[in-house]
């Protein structure tokens, strides 16, 4: 392996403007296809295997033509104060205003509130439900701002109008925050590298991978039916580890010149140390967000796959781009040691090459050095105050976002509220049943013995006579629970009416089968919980061999698996705290707290194992290195730390940066993905690998590293501390052999 990295960051180096151009043309196609292809539409929500998705399939099938997928609006008409809607003039107001929302091109029926008898029983609340032909994100802006222009007309005779529902679906938003989080990234790299040159190529070479990226998502969206938050995730993770990676091979680099290689040679050692270590954390990432399949939700599948190819792009930037970039930038990229203009004046070349025995050991080595001084102290206090941080995650309640989470200053907000104080607050989060009475001999019965049965069920408010299809084998009935969507008795209530179907089943042989929104987010959260553990060994598995394949060592993977669950359980804890318990809400600019979003935990388990093992492997590897080639354990903790503390703390507050930008979106699933991986980031950088792992690895001193025979012999030897390359230098003709092979 890092022969192979070597001679390929050689040959980038010679022939840099061969290489750029590659990139550059890569960039140019993948605009000009995302500029090019159809705009994509919003991403079907579909889970296989489900019940909520065989009703929602079989009401396509029986119902055709009723757009069962289209938007949906629900104008939400209020009084004013003591007057009710059935006065003669807030009636004319209204239907009037139902006249004009049917005029629409892409509506496929307007309900009348008063013939559908959707007026609250004290008169003051009335709402008219409007259906549309496509998505909320396929929906003409025309037809939105008809819908907004009615309701605005409704306001001037003087009712209080707000429209609910997924017509006005918007496109997320990041805000300017995530600028700021790239702008923090460059104010990192400018303090780490001294130089505007060195801290500007991973900034450019992020850039140019994550413009690949993202380009070839937005180009291929509209065929592979891919959502917006699909490449806003590729975004994120592709801006963070592209940056990343790109700074332990610079970082590599300059540490290659202090010690008086030339350039070219440097470049190539780079790469065939730092970039052997890049290959192997981007494969941990890249296996835990295509492991993301196994949950088999095609929104997640996509996202996580969309997303490891971001991060595969980032890996093969860095291992070719950066060193081409380092030939165009000779001399403007220092050695480690010395300073460049900005942060003072520049040593001679010989001084930074040999500095001075008597000079104060850095910051990491000063660490590293009382860790392993005191690591039973340092072990106690970082597992404890993990496990205080994840105390709130012992609360977490799961859900997804429905208009109930949106902020108050919202019109979808504002409607879902007014529809909850006029008809109740299960209202907002309707059952729908449907009866498959095909296969029944009196299927009018089985549909009213349906509607009986669960009549009788608790927190029943109202159940609708059936409706059935025009072949009357299969009906539908809405039923209205008691309690909000997202509580845990309507939640009940569903798994009730499913065990009242599997009766009725038995008695008549009709299925009855519970579908909508609040059915659909009740078997998403079933089917994360029961993907969580095999998911975790697949993941986890794979990334454990891959990880003594790496360090050649049983305990030191094990060692980072376990601190992996550390870093999780505390950060899945914080989200609880501020998310669902509110604390420092206002700061975090959630304005509405609620259930944590269903793909939360499985989602975090994925992205925060692959970039906790980054950490692992770029200190550690330093570690490894040093102890190959002779030190002893708690010398080589020490000088892995002196090696690699400033660059990992300098790429996890790069990271933290960057995930946290995305805090500023206006998407709440987005904005909690941000949150989330920024605190994860934090835990496991600065607590589980600059304190448990270097506290762990004192205390087992030798044993850490040990392999038994059998598989020492039974395993590749990837090299990854360039044990080849020292080999060949120390016979004299490494350069000379490399460049032949």
């Amino acid at each position: 392996m890092a022969t192979f990295l070597y001679k390929l960051g050689r040959l980038s180096f010679r022939r840099r403007h061969f290489v750029a151009l590659i990139w550059v043309a890569l960039l140019t196609l993948a605009g000009v296809g995302a500029a090019s292809a159809p705009a994509a539409g919003n991403s079907s929500f579909s889970i296989p295997g489900t019940e909520a998705q065989k009703a929602f399939d079989l009401l396509e099938q029986r119902f055709p033509g009723t757009s069962a997928d289209g938007a949906t609006a629900r104008v939400v008409f209020k009084a004013p104060s003591g007057e009710k809607m059935t006065d003669p003039g807030n009636k004319a107001t209204v239907q009037d205003t139902v006249k004009e929302l049917a005029d629409g091109s892409e509506v496929v029926r307007v309900t009348d509130p008063y013939q559908a008898k959707a007026v609250s029983k004290d008169g003051t609340i009335a709402y008219a439900q409007v259906s549309y032909k496509v998505s909320g994100m396929e929906l003409d802006d025309a037809a939105k701002d008809a819908l907004e222009d009615s309701a605005q007309d409704a306001r001037k005779a003087g009712l209080t109008v707000e429209i609910g529902g997924d017509a006005l679906q918007a496109v997320p938003h990041t805000g300017s925050s995530e600028i700021i989080g790239i702008a923090v990234a460059a104010v990192v790299l400018v303090i780490t590298f001294g130089s505007l040159v060195a801290a500007g190529l991973p900034l450019l070479t992020a850039l140019i991978g994550v413009g690949i990226g993202v380009s070839a998502i937005t180009g291929l969206a509209s065929a592979l039916d891919l959502g917006t938050t699909t490449s806003t995730l590729a975004m994120m993770i592709g801006l963070a580890v592209g940056i990343d990676y790109a700074l332990f091979i610079v970082s590599r680099y300059r540490a290659e010149l202090a010690e008086g290689r030339e350039r070219e040679e440097a470049a190539g050692r780079a790469a065939g140390t730092a970039g052997s270590a890049v290959v192997f954390a981007g494969l941990t990432v890249v296996i835990a967000l295509v492991g993301l399949s196994v949950v088999n939700i095609p929104m997640l599948t996509k996202m996580g796959i969309a997303a490891a190819g971001t991060v595969a792009i980032a890996v093969l930037i860095a291992l070719t781009m950066i060193p081409a970039l380092l030939g165009y930038a000779g001399r403007k990229v220092r050695p480690m040691g010395e300073k460049g203009k900005l942060l003072g004046r520049s040593k001679p070349q010989d001084e930074a090459a040999e500095p001075a025995k008597s000079a104060k050991p850095n910051l990491g080595t000063r660490w590293a050095s009382f860790v392993v001084r005191r690591p039973v102290t340092v072990l106690l206090l970082g597992v404890v105050g993990l496990g205080a941080a994840a105390v709130p995650a012992t609360s977490l309640e799961l859900g997804l976002p429905d208009d109930g989470s949106q902020p108050t200053s919202t019109t979808q907000r504002r409607a879902y509220d007014l529809l909850s104080e006029g008809f109740g607050p299960g209202f907002n989060g309707p059952l729908m049943v449907v009866v498959d009475a095909k296969n029944s001999d009196d299927p009018k019965g089985v549909f009213a013995e349906t509607g009986e049965e669960i009549k009788g069920l608790k927190d029943v408010v109202t159940v609708t006579p059936a409706q059935p299809n025009k072949a009357g084998d299969t009906a539908t009935i809405t039923v209205i629970p008691g309690s909000k969507p997202s509580s845990v008795t309507t939640e009940n209530l569903v798994h009730g009416i499913r065990d009242a179907g599997t009766d009725i089943k038995a008695d008549t042989d009709a299925n009855v089968l519970v579908t909508g929104s609040t059915a659909m987010n009740v078997d998403v959260s079933e089917k994360l919980n029961d993907a969580l553990v095999p998911y975790l060994v697949l993941v986890v598995g794979l990334a454990f061999l891959l990880l003594i394949v790496v360090f050649r060592s049983i305990l030191v993977p094990l060692k980072a698996a376990l601190g992996f669950l550390l870093s999780v359980m505390a950060a899945l804890g914080a989200v609880v705290a501020v998310f669902q318990w509110g604390w420092l809400s206002d700061l975090m600019g959630v304005e509405q707290t609620g259930p944590v979003m269903s793909m939360m935990p499985i989602f975090m388990v994925g992205v925060v194992f692959g970039l906790a093992m980054d950490y692992e492997v770029f200190l550690v590897t330093r570690m490894r290195e040093a102890y190959v080639h002779g030190e002893k354990p708690a010398q080589a903790v020490v000088t892995g730390f002196r090696h690699g503390a400033r660059v990992v703390t300098a790429a996890a507050v790069i990271m933290m940066a960057v995930f946290a930008g995305f805090i500023g979106s206006s998407e709440s699933m987005v904005k909690m993905i941000g949150f989330g991986l920024a605190i994860a980031v934090f835990f496991d950088a600065f607590v589980v690998r600059m304190a448990i792992v270097p506290a762990v690895l004192a205390l087992l001193g030798r044993k850490a590293w040990w392999l038994p025979k059998w598989l020492d012999r039974a395993l590749p030897n990837v090299d990854v501390e360039g044990e080849g390359l020292r080999t060949l230098a120390d016979r004299g003709d490494g350069n000379r052999e490399l460049v032949r092979a």
